[in-house]
């Protein structure tokens, strides 16, 4: 991974960013601005440093004109790195590790903060999940599982289209009994 994704990933402001752009599906500046409540070019600046590393596009197909810019992520733009594509920086790869940590750590603070009231009947809207599993798998078929989830993700990427659906934040953890 880049030092220039790296270094637009360590942002806090710049993955709130990307956060916003993927449960919206689509942003414009001064819309994002607003629902981030950040000064429009403030944002505007984070956004084109977050273009230049390749996380985010203009998609002028849903543009109003040809003025108007509307930005959306990047498919596997969220992804760190890897052994196939290792990062540069272990330092700054750290730094962007500890801030995705702490991002899933609000997802589990948002979850834990309404599950009481969820099991109580208080709430009887499903608004999340906390389940665990454990399984006796092979590496192999932990990365063909992994796969096949990233397949079901995929194919309700459909019903982003309709009005009436909200943005849901998945974090999949898995860890075998070695770490």
């Amino acid at each position: 991974m880049s030092a220039e994704v790296l270094k637009a990933l360590a942002n806090p402001l710049r993955r709130r960013i990307m956060n916003a752009l993927a449960a919206a599906r689509s942003g414009r500046a001064a819309d994002l601005a607003e629902r981030l409540d950040v000064p429009a070019n403030k944002l505007s600046f984070h956004l084109r440093v977050l273009a230049d590393a390749g996380l985010i596009r203009e998609d002028p197909s849903l543009a109003r004109d040809r003025r108007d810019r509307v930005w959306v992520t990047v498919r596997g733009g969220r992804s760190i790195g890897s052994p196939e594509s290792p990062v540069v920086d272990p330092a700054l790869g750290q730094a962007v590790l500890a801030g995705v940590v702490s991002d899933h750590i609000d997802i589990l603070r948002r979850i834990s903060g309404w599950v009481p009231h969820y099991v109580t009947g208080e709430d009887p809207v499903v608004r999340g999940t906390l389940t665990d599993y454990t399984l006796h798998l092979t590496r192999e078929r932990f990365a063909e599982m992994i796969d096949e989830l990233d397949k079901v993700i995929a194919s309700y990427k459909d019903d982003e289209h309709r009005e009436d659906s909200l943005g849901w934040d998945f974090v999949v953890l898995g860890a075998s009994e070695e770490i």
